[in-house]
Formats: C-alpha cells, structure tokens, sequence
C-alpha cells in the first residue's frame, strides 16, 4: 500500500489525471496506435474514481467544536489505483484523528512527537491555501492510498476548534467540496449552549473561488435542503442536499462552504464560566459600556508595487474608515515607500477639516519606491508616544497603529530580527500594531510576529479578493474598545494551569477566553475578579461562583469539552511562545511542554506527526456520527436527537429553478430572469416518444423520452396515466454518442457498446461526455462541461396497479444549448415570460375555481392559474402558474409535432431540419 499523508498547498484534485489520459489517447491516435474505444472507455472510468459518500457531523458544546468528516471511494478500474483524499480545514483546528479503511485493512492514525533533528527549523506542514481570505484562513488536509481494483476505500477525519467570536458572532465553517457530486452528502450540526441562544442563522454557501465552481441562483437564506431544529438551549441543522440540488449548485461539486453564525445570551457582569470534571472555562464579553477613545495611526504602503487596484481599493476603504472615527478619537497618517511621508507631525481630533483633509492626502498618494517597514513603524509609534507623553489625558484611551503593506522590508533595516527588536522596544506594551498584508509577496510571518508582540492582530488579504472590504471587516473589529488593561484573577490555591489572564484590550464583539485545571475539585464555590480600564473609571468585578461539577456518566472515552478546550487553548498559547522565543533554552523548553500535552491530547501540531499503523481491528466503515454524544446527552440531559421539546422540524419550501418533466408526466419550466415558474402536463399515449430537447443542428444535442402507461387510480379523473419507461440521448459533437436510460440500465454506444446497471454506481465517458450513475438513485450525463441533465430513478418495492418504476428528467446545466434549441422543454430555455397585470376571470367561474390570468411568453397569449405541484418523486413542492388544455396555447404547434418516430430520432418540426435522424 502506498499512504502519502500531509496538509499542504491547496491543489485541485487529482488535478491532471484525467487531462493526462486523454493526451495519451490523443498522442497514440497521432501516431497510429490507434485505441479501442472500449478500451478507452475502460481507462477513463480508473482515472475517475466514484465518491459514494460524504458526510460531516459537528458537535460544538459551548463554543467547541469536535468535527468528523467521513468519505467512501469506490474503484472501479480493472487495475490498482491511486485514491486521494484532501479537505480544507479551519486554520485554527487540531487534527485529532486519521483513520483508512482499504479493502478489509485498517490503518489507524498516531499522533508521535516530531524528531528534533531539524532543531529550529522545524515548520508546520500547515501553509495557507488559495482560499484562505484573511479572516477566514483554511488549511488543506491530504491523503492518497493506493486502492486494489474493484475495491472500496474509506476515510475518517476528525478536528477540534474554539470558534472566535468576532462583530458579536460566532462562526463554524465546513468545507463542502466533495469535487463531484455524491449519492448520498450530508452535513449535521448539533449546538449546545447551556447560555441560550440570542441569534442562529445558516448563510447562504459561500462558493470556491477555484475555476469553474458554480452559485446557485437563488443565494438568499440557506442552501437548499437546509433544515433548522432549535429550541432555547440546542440546535440542529441539517444540510443534506440531493444530487439535483447538488448539480444546480456546482456541477463539479465543489459546492463552497456551509456556515452556521450565531450568538449567545450573555449576563452583563462577570461573564460565563462553567465547570465540569476539575476543568473550567470562563467567558468574558461584556458590552453597553462606554467606547474607550482611540489614538490611531494608518501607516499605509505606497511603494511601486502597491500600484492600481491595491492601493485605489486601501483608499477607498480609510476613506469609509475615517468617516467611522469618533469626536473623542485622535488620528495621523503615514504614507511610505523608501521615503516616510508624514501627513502632520502630531496626532489630530476628528473634525470635518480634519477628515476632509486626511483624505486629500491619501487620494494624493502615488505609489513609487522601496519599502521601509522598520521606519515606517518607528515614526508610527513615535506620533503615538509624543501625543501621549505632551498630552495630559484624563481619559484612559488605546493607542494603535493599523499598518497595511504588501511587500518585504526592501529599504532601511531589512533584517527581520532588528525591525521585531526595535519594533518592540519603541511600543513598550503601550502601543499595538494591528497588521494588514495584501498580496502573495508580503512577508506574512513578519506581520504576524509584529501584532502578536504588540498586542494586536493580524490579517492577509489575498490580491484578487475586494481588498476594501475587507480591510474595513478588519477595522470593525476593533473600531470599539471598550476596556483595556484587562486582568482576571483567581485564587491560587484554587486554580492550577490556567491559560492566559491578563490582556491589553477588549473590542466590543469579541470574547475573552480564560481555561484552567481546578486544585482542589471539591471546593464548593470559585472566586473571580476582573480588574480593568473603562473611559474614566477603573473597573473592578467580583464574584463567587459554584462549583458544582455534573460528572459525565458514559464510557472512559468519552470526552470533557471543558478539558479539551483547555488543552486546546494551552497548546495554542505554548506554540505561540515557542515560535517567537529567541532563546535557545527557553525554545527548547517550550518544545517539549508543547510537545507532551499534544501527545497527551491526540493535537496534530507543528511539533508532533501523524503515523498510520494496520489496526487488528476488523473493518467496518467509519461513520461521521461520531463526537461527544454522551457528553451531550448527559448535559443536556435527553437524548442528542431533537425530541419532543423542540419544536417542530422546520420544512422550507424549496422552488426548482432548473427545467423539469417527472411522473404523470408533469412539466415544470422555469424563467430566472422574471422569476415566474410555469408547469403543464401532456397526457400523452402509451409508447409515444417525446422530444424534449432538440437542438441537432446547433449544439448536436437530442432528449427524447419514450412514454409507458399505466392504469389510473380508482379516485382520479384520468383514464390512464404515462410515465417515461425510458430516457434516450444523442451527441453529436464532437463525436457521435448514444445513450439510452431505464430505470434498470444505461447504454452508453460510443462506437464501442458499455453496458452500466442502475443498482451499481459507476462513471463511464468518452471525449466531452461522462456519464455517472449512482445507485438506484440518479444518472448524470455531462457533455462538453456545458450541458448536464439528471435523470432521477423511480423504483417501487411493491407497486400499487397504478405504480410503475420510470424515470424523472432535469435540466441541471444549459449553457452549451443554443438559442435555436427547441422541443417541450428546450423551447423554453432563452425564453423569459411575464404576467399581465389584468385577470381574465372565465365568464361563468365554477365554485372554488382559481381565476386565470394571462402570461405571456414567446409571442403567446397563454391562461394560467396558480398552483402547487409536487415534484421530485413528491417529496418536495413548487409554487406555479399552471397552462390547461395539455399546455395547448403555451407550447409551439401541437401535440403530434413533438412525436418522433424512433428514440434517436432528431428531426423536429420547428428550425433547421437535420439531414438525417441518424
């Protein structure tokens, strides 16, 4: 077995396999090695490796995160093949476990410590990837297995994160990017906060910017499918989209990232602290407090290569920031290149002058020269230390200094070591630097090291993102100050090891967390007292706070959230010492206390590695419903499921936008641009063929489906009923293709016969066309990346006499269907439809009867009325204005102008006539 392990640079998935197969089938056919195309059929279907599953469950228990993501791969080549695995995780994660299934053989992963033979230069595997947009910074996660033919393979990934709170939300990320689309994906998140909910809301799929990812059309409220269960104090969201759903987003299946935002209700004291098991966390985030006044300096690039939209769009946004600034607040800029460019040599108050004139100054800026960060940040800190010093203020205020830059020092001190040095003997913990790097070129790990050594924080902004935007995101956080020389205390002999207590200043929006390990568990209650600075005052908050521990009774397994967001918390903060350490002693001690409590914790970290080993254990795939359940049952005292105290799953109505025919067979068709949805039904003959894409001559494309009838049930009112028994499709660019679907079977004739079964999943193509079939559940045929249909399977365990399995028909992807493209649907898809704004009411209306109106579409005057039709095999429905008489008025000719007379054939009534059906 080969395993190749490690969190890189993000690059697409197997990004050159399947290009690579057709270049050598194009290389052979030049030179007269010419392949069968079975062959080549064969080849393909190894280099595309088929996901049956992905699944993701979260269990957050007060802001902590325990995440597994689980994905099954099936081979189907007739020869071994390599497998990758990759996923983006949050930046701020610990991995804590990597499981492997190949075949009947486990591999389990283990955390080990990292060797110190590279001493100092030890780096984490873990870089930045291409989406990483500063506040939202990913990682990407690898795994490639070689897997036997005709075998299965399965992975389990778990990590753990505090989330942050930041503009007083919470925000938990899950990469959704299977790469494909997936039989069975799902996403489920549970959420226990014991404090009680203020706000939840699930956004809108925030999409890849990699190429050719897709958005849906509808990108307002939560992604489709998406179903919310919550009460007071827990939450269930459940993301669990079907292949239709899928395709309508990203055909590729990179569908982008599912985010759940919420806040919690919060007491306006000493803050939230909750203790179980001799561990326990304590939450500060007070609010309504007066703003401290800021003293802040923009020290802003202006350099060569800040040239165009980087510094147009870091113009833009001060001059949004300076309209933000308060009366009480003090300001100066810093324009720099090799030369520092001092607006006023002192800080001034916010006046309507002074911001007038603040921005002529920056919309004078031009950008020529080096980069001298080290003088830059010098004269920064010394405006900032003068006004202070000259100034007798009676008012506690912050000082800071936003510094913006997208290169390396190039001018000046150049040394990385000096500019930290003299960066922070001139700050004296008085002054912190907030740091903002635009561009692939700067030199993040200095900006990094500048805030973190200066009380501040850090930010990247990638070039091609909306740099203004961002960095006025950025500001928001800490526009706010609310308190400064924060210090949390507790007893000594009562609290051992607790994580960082004192802090230079508190934002509104944000969250002060302190963890820590109790001495002495049997203490009946935990005095707490929070010293700070506020405007004038000087704050002081006590409290005692009982320790009433409720024991977790499951398995030894199971996990203390409380110990672990400790050990999580520790770790950070150890590593952040070690990295920034410049003695030697001191690093190395550092090592090791990190180094051991990671081992300890199962933490994947910069200092420790992950070793898969065979496991005895027999194999059975992983599930992703693993996490802290007994820990969540027992806090929450009732089963994890949302019982009976929830209220009642909420079922959003779901409108398809895409094009449609499915049982009876009822029609839907779907006009984005006036957001009118238009359905119809044509009651046609048993073994009638219906056109329903014709567009042979344009882009060589031909849907037909052929009908099966079946009795009508007693009640309706139709003498009988029609299904499509099956689905017939013909390419014909760039080279002939036939393709015929039932509900048992798929016949993909590409010169060479392949024969597919329904009940297994398989992927099959030829040049420009793929065909996926996933399991007695869908057929997705794609031609030239451009064109996609589903073609959803219906099967019956035990069929009533009116039943019969069919198939059910999706327009998912039209773009590479001209606008000459005709048939039932085809006719539709360029075409927009409006409503008149007068009803025309039938002259003698029976009772209960809807009014019609008339809609307007392709030159046609059409009656309609307004109704509910369900679709997708019933389970879901869609709201729309319905065409009678067998859609007699809103379709071009009549009925019998859309029957061919054999599955292939692609003449049509209407537009240029093909030479030939075949």
């Amino acid at each position: 077995m080969l395993l190749l392990l490690g969190l890189c640079l993000g690059l697409p998935l197997c990004a050159g396999s399947l290009e690579d197969a057709r270049t050598r089938d194009d290389t052979l056919d030049r030179v007269g090695l010419r392949v069968p195309r079975q062959a080549r059929l064969l080849q393909r279907l190894k280099t595309k490796p088929l996901m049956t599953e992905f699944s993701v469950k979260s269990t957050i228990i007060s802001r902590y995160a325990f995440t597994t993501v689980s994905c099954r791969m099936l081979n189907r080549a007739s020869e071994d093949q390599e497998i990758e695995f990759q996923l983006q995780i949050p930046a701020a994660a610990f991995i804590t476990n990597f499981t492997t299934l190949i075949g009947d053989k486990v591999y389990q992963g283990e955390i080990t410590g990292r060797e110190k033979k590279n001493g100092d230069k030890v780096k984490e595997k873990r870089n930045k990837t291409s989406e990483d947009n500063g506040e939202k910074g990913t990682d990407m996660f690898r795994a490639s297995v070689v897997i036997p033919s005709k075998d299965k393979a399965a992975f389990l990934l778990s990590y753990e994160e505090l989330l942050q709170r930041r503009l007083g939300k919470y925000e938990h990320v899950i990469s959704v990017r299977p790469q494909q689309l997936v039989g069975r994906l799902m996403v489920e998140v549970n959420i226990l906060e014991k404090s009680g909910f203020e706000s939840l809301e699930v956004l809108p799929l925030q999409h890849s910017r990699q190429k050719g990812s897709g958005r849906g059309e509808d990108d307002s409220g939560p992604p489709p499918s998406t179903v919310i269960n919550q009460n007071d104090t827990f939450a269930k969201v459940t993301f669990k989209p079907s292949v239709v759903q899928q395709a309508r987003i990203a055909q590729n299946g990179v569908l982008g990232d599912f985010i759940i935002r919420y806040d919690v209700n919060r007491e306006q004291s000493i803050g939230d602290i909750q203790v179980l098991n001799g561990y326990f966390v304590h939450y500060f985030a007070p609010k309504d407090l007066p703003p401290l006044p800021k003293n802040v300096v923009f020290v802003l690039d202006s350099s060569a290569s800040m040239v165009g939209t980087k510094l147009r769009q870091t113009k833009d946004a001060l001059f949004t920031i300076l309209h933000d600034l308060r009366p009480q607040d003090h300001f100066s800029i810093i324009g720099f290149s090799n030369r520092i460019k001092v607006w006023k040599d002192h800080l001034v108050s916010v006046t309507p002058d002074n911001v007038r004139d603040g921005k002529i100054y920056i919309h004078h800026m031009s950008p020529t020269g080096g980069t001298d960060i080290n003088g830059a940040l010098q004269r920064g800190i010394k405006l900032l230390n003068d006004y202070v010093a000259h100034n007798d203020i009676e008012d506690r205020s912050v000082s800071l200094i936003v510094f913006l830059t997208d290169g390396k020092p190039t001018v000046g001190e150049t040394h990385t070591l000096k500019i930290l040095n003299n960066t922070k003997e001139a700050a004296r913990g008085q002054v912190c630097i907030f740091t903002i790097g635009i561009g692939n070129d700067v030199d993040f790990m200095l900006l990094e090291k500048l805030s973190l050594e200066n009380c501040g924080l850090t930010r990247r902004v990638l070039e091609e993102d909306d740099a203004g935007s961002q960095l006025i995101g950025f500001y928001d956080e800490i526009r706010t100050p609310l308190l400064s020389d924060i210090r949390v205390d507790y007893p000594p002999a009562m609290v051992e090891r607790a994580t960082r207590t004192l802090f230079p200043n508190y934002f509104n929006g944000s969250e002060i967390v302190i963890a820590g390990k109790l001495a002495d568990s049997k203490a009946g209650q935990l005095h707490v007292e929070v010293t700070a600075s506020n405007s004038k005052k000087f704050v002081i908050l006590k409290s005692d706070v009982p320790v009433e521990p409720r024991r977790v009774e499951g398995g030894a397994g199971d996990p203390n959230h409380v110990e672990r967001l400790w050990s999580y918390l520790t770790v950070k903060e150890l590593l952040s010492s070690w990295r920034h350490s410049r003695d030697a002693r001191e690093k190395e001690r550092l090592r090791q206390q990190v180094q051991a409590l990671a081992l300890a914790y199962r933490f994947l970290t910069p200092l420790t590695t992950l070793n898969l080993r065979r496991s005895a254990l027999p194999a059975e795939a992983p599930e992703a419903a693993v996490g802290p359940e007994t820990v969540m049952q027992s806090l929450r005292g009732a089963p994890p499921e949302p019982g009976p105290a929830l209220q009642k799953p909420y079922s959003p109505r779901i409108k398809v936008s895409k094009t449609s025919v499915d049982g009876d067979p009822h029609f839907v068709v779907d006009f984005p641009l006036s957001k009118l949805t238009v359905c119809f039904n044509i009651d046609g003959q048993p073994g009638d063929i219906l056109r329903l894409v014709s567009d042979h001559a344009d882009s060589g494309v031909t849907v037909n489906g052929e009908l099966i009838g079946a009795p009508a049930p007693p009640s309706g009112h139709k003498k009988q009923r029609t299904y499509f028994r099956t689905i017939t499709i013909l390419v014909n660019k760039p080279e002939r293709s036939y393709l015929e679907i039932t509900p048992s079977r798929v016949i993909l004739d590409s010169g060479e016969r392949l024969l597919l079964p329904c009940n297994q999943s398989a992927v099959a193509g030829s040049r420009g066309l793929e065909v996926s079939v996933s399991a007695n559940a869908n057929v997705t045929v794609t031609i030239q990346s451009t064109i996609a249909f589903v073609i959803l399977i219906h099967l019956y365990k035990k069929p009533a006499p009116y039943q019969r399995n069919h198939l059910g028909f999706y327009i998912a992807n039209s773009k590479g269907l001209s606008g000459n493209c005709h048939g039932l649907l085809g006719q539709f898809l360029n075409q927009d439809a409006r409503l008149t704004e007068e009803p025309s009411h039938p002259p003698f209306p029976k009772a209960g009867e809807p009014a019609e109106t008339i809609l307007k579409v392709k030159g046609h005057q059409v009656p309609v009325v307004w109704k509910q039709r369900k679709i997708y095999n019933g389970e879901e429905q869609v709201d729309c204005w319905f065409a009678r008489s067998n859609a007699a008025k809103l379709i071009d000719g009549e009925y019998r102008d859309y029957l061919a007379s054999h599955p292939f054939d692609a003449q049509t009534s209407f537009g240029p006539r093909p030479s030939s059906g075949l």
